[in-house]
């Protein structure tokens, strides 16, 4: 809400505000809002969940357990390099959206006055530094400090917008999915463009999909339909009785809701729910990281597990500071043109995870669930008509800052694509080169070595064979310690291991 409407109206897309226009792209605001969030994530795609863990990856996860890269391009390859393309634009969206609403927020300071306006990029920043350092905290304390925050920026928002509604009530006229087609009638290709616009009210999407191990879907669904969802479209169509009754004259619709000598205190509210809506996509990335990890597509990381009761609450330092130093930077070249640069920047990511996601869901609707061909093909067929468009509305902003995701992308598909066929090079060659236990067990028996005093410890993966390192300790020293230790560590799908069940040890002679 702090830019959505904004960016529909702006100079750079030459709509004006007439009454057809405002009903128009509010008509478009309300039917994204109802048709992705609440039918698409909230209603089917969250219900594909691996072991509670959301995103784009877990999806792959269903689809291929293993995270299986072959040789050949098979149609189960595609998929695969499907899932790591939605995977790599989410990194994308979460540089990009930090910086978009705090900026956004911060903006509210010209509002009140001009003199403000050489103080916004750097109370941006430092807000933006102060988010990083907290992440170290966990998602659990971090939530306990900003929850009452998101509750007071929805109500705040919703009483805000009360007003104008009831001033000039014709704009509930805009619920009618008439004005959106009309809209598309009277503008046809120009109107068709405007949805790169209107796809900011929907961006965070997919990052409310991947933090599904962080606060679980019965948490997400309530905090949704209970508050969320009425208090942004009480605030999205205040904003149109606004732009009804003043036309072209408005420049920050937001802003310009709030009583004046309110606004100072709705820039804080704003810039502080900005920063929670930050927080949704950088635990987003923490999430998609760890599944990466956990598939074998991304190089070996630091996750500090910050809960012993949620499995999902998890801090990736590399990923956090990645994420800082990219976000600032994207705040000090967009510093000119504000959050309206960013938001030409912004869309091209999440729309295309977002059609991403709608495939990957087909596929596991119908291979897992056992949903018909015809069921998966209608509603995935909805899915992507929308996704498409959107996607195809925000292609023009290439030029104009959507590169950046898209470059950002490309490079984290080609490092998770080329480690994870580094990872299967390895496995091979360390399998081709070890030794089954039994056989290399009745060597020991027949052989019977020379021991020496100590223990000696060898780390393997696979359990069924002698390492590789031992193999070559042996041949070379022809010798063994008197103690030897095979030490494997799995990983458990629960949120704390029982301490009596941490390690097992299993005698197996010689």
């Amino acid at each position: 809400p702090l830019y959505a409407v904004k960016e529909c109206f702006s100079k750079a897309h030459g709509l004006a505000a007439t009454p057809e226009n405002i009903l128009g792209v509010l008509s478009l605001i309300c039917w994204s809002l109802t048709l992705v969030i609440v039918l698409k994530y909230l209603s089917f795609i969250m219900r594909a969940d691996n072991h509670g863990e959301g995103g784009i990856l877990s999806l792959l996860a269903l689809i291929s357990p293993k995270g299986s890269m072959g040789k050949k391009l098979t149609p189960r390859m595609v998929l695969i390099l499907l899932g790591l393309c939605g995977a790599s634009l989410l990194y994308g969206e979460g540089v990009i959206t930090p910086g978009i609403s705090v900026l956004g927020a911060m903006e509210g300071l010209e509002v009140a006055t001009k003199a403000f306006r050489p103080i916004v990029v750097p109370g941006t920043v430092i807000i933006l530094v102060a988010l990083f350092m907290l992440q170290k905290g966990g998602t659990a304390r971090v939530g306990a400090l900003f929850g009452p925050v998101m509750l007071v920026w929805f109500v705040s928002i919703a009483l805000c917008g009360v007003p104008w509604i009831a001033r000039n009530p014709r704009i509930l006229l805009a619920v009618s999915p008439h004005h959106g087609v009309m809209f598309f009638v009277h503008h046809k290709i120009h109107g068709f463009l405007a949805l790169g616009s209107v796809v900011l009210c929907i961006t965070g999407c997919e990052a409310l999909y991947a933090d599904m191990g962080h606060f679980g879907r019965r948490a997400i669904r309530l905090a949704w339909y209970s508050v969320a969802f009425p208090a942004l479209l009480i605030n999205y169509f205040a904003q149109g009785a606004l732009m009804l009754a003043r036309g072209n004259s408005v420049v920050n619709p937001f802003y310009e809701l709030v009583p004046r000598f309110l606004l100072i205190p709705m820039v804080i509210v704003g810039a502080s729910a900005a920063v929670v809506a930050s927080q949704a996509l950088i635990s987003g990335a923490f999430s998609l990281t760890r599944s990466a990890v956990q598939l074998g597509f991304w190089p070996r990381v630091t996750i500090k597990h910050t809960s012993g009761e949620a499995e999902g609450q998890i801090y990736v330092p590399e990923i956090n500071f990645i994420l800082m130093i990219g976000c600032l930077w994207l705040v000090f070249a967009f510093r000119h043109e504000g959050s309206a640069g960013l938001a030409a920047a912004y869309g091209i990511a999440v729309t295309g995870t977002m059609s991403i996601t709608s495939i990957l869901f087909g596929v596991v609707a119908h291979e897992e669930w056992g949903w018909s061909y015809r069921k998966v093909s209608v509603l995935v067929g909805l899915f992507l008509f929308i996704d498409l468009s959107f996607f195809a509305a925000n292609i023009v902003k290439i030029g104009a800052g959507g590169w950046i995701p898209v470059t950002l992308a490309t490079f984290i598909f080609t490092l998770m694509t080329t480690w994870k066929a580094g990872r299967n090079a390895l496995e091979d060659f360390v399998l081709s080169a070890s030794l089954p236990l039994d056989l290399f067990m009745g060597d020991l028996e027949s052989q019977k070595p020379a021991r020496v005093k100590g223990t000696a410890v060898f780390m393997t993966s696979n359990v069924e064979g002698a390492p590789v390192v031992l193999l070559h300790h042996f041949k070379h020293n022809k010798c063994l310690h008197e103690q030897i230790v095979l030490l494997s560590v799995v990983t458990d799908r629960v949120p704390e291991v029982d301490k009596k069940s941490r390690v097992s040890v299993k005698e197996m002679g010689q």
